[in-house]
């Protein structure tokens, strides 16, 4: 039931970096796990990264060292900075509230990345 709205993503060439946000409304619960996940063309949605309450991160290992999630409590907002961005993390990025979106899910934001 959380409102969720993702921005920061566009058009970026192989190796550059995109730093997605997500806007939660009204406030999430502060122990509610935090997450971004996923959809290339043809593919399911699949989990990319999650925060949870005491800041304990777990990452998908295809973006492990190369993604970073992070949690802005006092502006209700959650963020992924992607770097080394590579072709195959072409896909519909997706902000969820809860453990695998429970709580609510944003609307999406696509990133692609060209070769």
């Amino acid at each position: 039931q959380v409102r969720l709205v993702e921005s920061g993503g566009g058009l970026v060439q192989a190796g550059g970096s995109l730093r997605l946000s997500c806007a939660a409304s009204p406030r999430p619960a502060s122990n509610y796990p935090m997450a971004w996940f996923r959809q290339a063309p043809g593919k399911e949605r699949e989990f990319v990264a999650r925060i949870t309450w005491s800041d304990t991160t777990y990452y998908a290992d295809s973006v492990k060292g190369r993604f970073t999630i992070s949690r802005d409590y006092a502006r209700n907002m959650l963020f992924l900075q992607m770097n080394s961005l590579k072709p195959e993390d072409t896909a519909v990025y997706y902000c969820a509230a809860g453990t695998s979106g429970e709580r609510g899910w944003g609307q999406g934001t696509q990133v692609t990345v060209s070769s």
